[in-house]
Formats: structure tokens, C-alpha cells, sequence
């Protein structure tokens, strides 16, 4: 149950946070630029109103995995740290007496309070309307990329991770006692799941049982990161597969398996817009969608900036009907013709290859024609036939018998001509020197909010994983420029 007022706790011990906190701390700076109520209300109806034992704030819930994203921690021991961490209490809304929750709390939390909510575009609009009422935001040009998330699957198998994770925590123990190797339990050598699980078991076990060594807080991190790769790998062993990810193509060389994030910011660099997709999806069928997205967060955009990929004829269609400009380097390939959506294959620009809608990618290229002397050249990309056979898509895209599958595309159109003209302007070359700034976003996503690999599997949680990074980063920026 959860009451339609909330209400203040007060205590005589709240003066401690005027010392122990200073006002440069972060988390008092976030607590003072945004108004958290915002949740509240987006959350009220997921929530029984009239029975039920007491519910815990979903305020101070969504707070608690917003601190797990700022500093990259587990459920575990992010509950621990607001135990004693007088900063952490004091973004929770928490007395300094008051008891924390049960780290299982933060997992119903997520599943049963968080679903079906839009979480991506609730976070960004919120923040991107603090950035325009405090005038950060001046620009009226947006950034556009695509950063990949591994999928949490992917790609070492659960005995690798458990491996890396035993190994990790053992070179955290030798750190504070070297003699403690004579008390670890026999290394399992056998390429076994059941085995390997059955020896980070014991392993939890040995060091659990030595206090002098488990209470260490650098310790107790590393063994509760083992604690849940365990229960993740007994609770997935059979659905170790995450179905919602895929296959995409960093280069013509290169794969990852897992997810894209397609991304909007501004020359600021606050993000605006983001979609998660599927890996092996294009990065220039969702510039129409961020640009949408970024216009209702309330954005005026006059100039998109991005690489190859977002300067195919229908993006460039669309932004002419508004009187955008794309900064983009035209890539002739991404002509698409006349083609019907369905028939549409995704170019990937890291590959230069395109994808099918199967998700594979063209194993070769080869150019057709003549530049400049009659008909307009013809890119002809040729892919797997093997593939093709038992492609369960293969109905009106391969024929059977086929020796060859390829996908033509013509060079010129109107629309890259007028592009091409564009480029070589002075406007295009200075706007063109501010996309570096995305690609350090995402290093820092990455890099910084563990946005590097899935947390959970399903492209729901990737959504949710996405809001609460991107929400992380754009709260920094704004507080960084004010």
C-alpha cells in the first residue's frame, strides 16, 4: 500500500547533514536542482492505494538505483554503503538513524513498479526541460550517434564470467593477506559449469567464514559481485541466451552480440533523444525518430551532425521538408532507391557493407559502371548464399536455386547532390568539428556507468539501464555548466 501524501520524517539528528555533507557533493547538488516528486506521481498507479502492509517510497527506490548507476555498484552494496555513507542517506530523504531496505527490495522494484513505464523518455525530457529553463542549452544543432551494449550473455560463456569474477575476488583477498592461497579450495580445471558454480560456492564460503578478511569493504564488493553472477548463472542456465539481443557489425572484420543505443545531444552536450535497438540494427532509419523526440523535449533544431550512416535520401528528404541541415559526409551507397520499406536492406557504415533484414551482413562488394558516362553507377553487394537457404525470411528475397544473392544500389540521386554541394561549404566544415564531442559521451556511458554490458537480459531492461545512464550523465553535465 502505498499513501497518496507523502510526508516529512523529521528528526533531531538532521543537523548532522549540514556538517557531514558539504554543499559541493554531488549528491546534495542533485538533490537540489531536480524535484524527485516527478516519480512519485509517474508511479502512484502501480501501487495499491487502500491495503497492503506499507510501501517503501518509490521516490527512495528509484534514488537507490540511481546511486547503483552513478558508482557502479551491486543491489547489495549500495543498500550496505547507505548504511553508514551520511551523503547517501541524505539523497535517500533517510534520518541519520533510520534502518535501509532489503537489497531484494530493488529487484521488485524494477519489475513489478518500473514496468510498462516509458523510464527513457520520462528521465531525458525531465532533464533536458531543466537544461532550457536554466539556459544551458543554446545550440540549435544535434549530435547523432549509435553506441553498442554487450548483452549480458555475450561473449564469454557463464563459466568465463564466474572464472573472472573468482579470479578477481582472489586477487582482492592476496592484496590484504598472501597467506590466505593456502586456505583457497582447489581450482576447478574442468571445462564444467556445475563444477566451476560448485567451486565459487565453496569459495564464497571459506571467505565468509574468516571475518578478519570478509569484512573488508574491497572484499565484501568483489564477493557480492561473485554472490550474484552465481545466482544470475543457476537462474539462467538453461536461458543463458538473450533473445532480444543480436548480432551487429562494428566492422567488416568485427561483431558484437547485444544492443544499440542510437543518441541525440547538443552541442552542450546534454543527450535529448535516445531509441534502444536490437544490435543489428542501422543507425540511419532512427534519425527521424531522434529528431522527433528531441523537437518534443523541446529542442529547436535547425542542424543535425552525424557520420555516414545518416545521410540516406530519406533522412535527407525529411530534413529538407523542415529546413534542417545534415552535417554528414555522404556516403553514395546509402541510396536506397525505389525500393519498398520491406524490401529495404540497413547499411552499416562501420562495415561499409549493408544487412540484411535477417540481420546478415554482405560478405563482398563490387562496383558496377562507369563514372560520369551514362547510366548512374551501381554499387552490387553480394551476400552468403548458404545463408540465404535456410533464412526463415527467405520468401520474396531468395529464390530457390540461386547461385548468387545481391543487393544493387544506385550512386546519385538529386537529393546527395545538392549534399555533396553542401559539404564543401564553410558552415558544414565548422559544424562538422563538433562531432568528436558524442564519441566522448559514450566513452563516458561506457567507461564510467557501466554502460559497456548488460546488466539484465531483454531489451526492456537494456531501456531501463539506458534511462537511468543517460539520466546520470545529463544531471552531471547541467550541474558542470551552471
Amino acid at each position: 500500500m502505498l499513501v497518496q501524501q507523502q510526508t516529512i520524517q523529521f528528526s533531531e539528528h538532521s543537523t548532522l547533514y549540514d556538517l557531514i555533507v558539504p554543499k559541493e557533493n554531488i549528491l546534495r547538488k542533485i538533490n537540489d536542482l531536480i524535484d524527485f516528486s516527478f516519480i512519485y506521481d509517474e508511479l502512484l498507479n502501480k501501487y495499491c492505494t487502500t491495503n497492503g502492509r506499507m510501501a517503501e517510497s518509490p521516490v527512495r527506490m528509484f534514488k537507490y538505483l540511481l546511486l547503483k548507476t552513478i558508482y557502479t555498484v551491486s543491489d547489495v552494496d549500495v543498500v550496505e554503503r547507505s548504511r553508514y555513507d551520511m551523503s547517501f542517506k541524505y539523497f535517500l530523504d533517510m534520518n541519520p538513524e533510520d534502518d535501509v531496505i532489503n537489497s531484494s527490495s530493488l529487484t521488485k522494484f524494477r519489475k513489478l513498479r518500473l514496468k510498462d513505464t516509458d523510464l527513457l523518455n520520462l528521465l531525458i525530457n525531465k532533464t533536458v526541460t531543466i537544461a532550457v529553463e536554466k539556459g544551458i542549452i543554446r545550440s540549435k544543432s544535434i549530435i547523432v550517434d549509435a553506441t553498442h551494449t554487450l548483452s549480458r550473455s555475450n561473449p564469454f560463456l557463464a563459466i568465463e564470467v564466474l572464472r573472472e569474477r573468482s579470479k578477481l575476488l582472489r586477487k582482492t583477498v592476496y592484496t590484504f593477506d598472501d597467506q590466505f592461497k593456502e586456505r583457497m579450495p582447489e581450482k576447478n580445471t574442468d571445462n564444467d559449469l556445475e563444477k566451476e558454480l560448485a567451486y565459487c560456492k565453496e569459495l564464497e564460503t571459506r571467505i565468509e567464514n574468516e571475518p578478519s578478511i570478509s569484512s573488508i569493504p574491497a572484499v565484501k564488493e568483489k564477493l557480492n559481485l561473485l554472490k550474484e553472477t552465481v545466482e544470475d548463472t543457476q537462474e539462467n542456465l538453461t536461458l543463458s541466451k538473450d533473445t532480444d539481443a543480436k548480432i551487429g557489425h562494428k566492422s567488416a572484420e568485427s561483431s558484437f552480440f547485444g544492443y544499440k543505443t542510437h543518441l541525440a545531444m547538443t552541442e552542450e552536450r546534454i543527450i535529448t533523444a535516445a531509441v534502444v535497438t536490437s544490435g543489428e540494427k542501422g543507425d540511419g532509419p532512427e534519425l527521424p525518430k531522434l529528431l522527433e523526440i528531441s523537437q518534443e523535449n523541446g529542442v529547436d533544431v535547425d542542424t543535425i551532425i552525424g557520420d555516414a550512416a545518416y545521410s540516406g535520401k530519406e533522412n535527407l528528404k525529411i530534413t529538407s521538408e523542415q529546413n534542417i541541415k545534415v552535417v554528414a559526409r555522404l556516403n553514395p551507397s546509402i541510396t536506397q532507391g525505389f525500393r519498398k520499406n520491406e524490401d529495404k536492406f540497413d547499411y552499416n557504415k562501420d562495415a561499409d557493407r549493408f544487412v540484411c533484414p535477417a540481420g546478415h551482413l554482405a560478405i563482398r562488394k563490387a562496383r558496377q559502371g562507369t563514372k560520369d558516362v551514362g547510366k548512374n553507377q551501381v554499387d552490387t553487394y553480394y551476400f552468403d548464399v548458404e545463408k540465404c537457404k535456410s533464412c526463415p525470411l527467405k520468401e520474396g528475397c531468395y529464390k530457390d536455386g540461386a547461385k548468387t544473392k545481391t543487393y544493387s544500389v544506385s550512386i546519385k540521386s538529386e537529393l546527395h547532390q545538392d549534399q555533396m554541394a553542401f559539404q564543401e561549404t564553410e558552415y558544414y566544415k565548422e559544424k562538422a568539428k563538433h562531432r568528436y564531442k558524442i564519441e566522448a559521451k559514450n566513452s563516458e556511458l561506457k567507461n564510467v556507468h557501466g554502460y559497456d554490458r548488460a546488466i539484465s537480459y531483454g531489451i526492456t531492461n537494456m531501456q531501463m539501464q539506458g534511462a537511468l545512464a543517460i539520466f546520470t550523465v545529463n544531471l552531471k553535465r547541467i550541474l558542470k555548466l551552471m
